[in-house]
């Protein structure tokens, strides 16, 4: 919300730009220098004063919080779009791979709210998430790709679980692809 406007009021073309603009910078130096990053950092990659930062994200919580959400979104959004895949085995494989190589920013975005006392849960994006996510693991397993008795919730361990072992190997782009993979390999019906 900006300067001037209330709970429920649209923003204008421009501050709706400038706020996007704020979220992609801000994760983009958050993913570069983690979430210790100044404001001014993000104001300088999204090309605006860090006064603009502020009218939009009154605290630098609030900034990483909004960052964390727009992620959580986008892993909803890219569930949805993958669960009309014509081959909904590669479409499952995706979207676990995809979402445990963003995991460290995702992760380290968590860490920094916590210690600041924001809630995380995240209950409407995160619902979605696990609704998108449900769709497109129903979807694999009715196409036999993965075992029938993975759950969504056995589904998010192994995201939690898998993102955290590749984080401890980030010096070994190698290693971090195959412990993606050996799981992958452990939720796939293999005939």
């Amino acid at each position: 919300m900006t300067a001037g406007t209330t709970p429920g009021t649209p923003l204008r073309a421009d501050a709706r730009r400038n706020r996007e603009r704020l979220l992609v910078a801000a994760e983009q130096v958050f993913a570069e220098q983690g979430v210790t990053a100044s404001t001014e950092d993000v104001a300088r990659m999204a090309g605006v004063g860090v006064g603009t930062v502020f009218r939009h994200f009154p605290t630098k919580e609030q900034l990483i919080e909004a960052v964390y959400h727009a992620r959580l979104a986008r892993l909803a959004e890219l569930a949805d779009r993958l669960a009309d895949s014509a081959d909904p085995g590669a479409a499952f494989a995706e979207f676990f791979t995809t979402t445990v190589e963003g995991a460290a920013t995702k992760n380290a975005l968590v860490e920094a709210l916590s210690r600041a006392g924001v809630d995380t849960a995240a209950p409407e994006v995160g619902g979605w998430v696990r609704r998108a996510l449900g769709v497109l693991l129903a979807r694999a397993q009715q196409a036999g790709a993965i075992r029938p008795d993975v759950t969504v919730p056995d589904l998010l361990g192994l995201l939690v679980g898998t993102s955290r072992a590749v984080e401890h190997l980030s010096g070994d782009p190698e290693a971090r692809v195959r412990v993606v993979e050996v799981v992958l390999d452990g939720l796939r019906v293999h005939r």
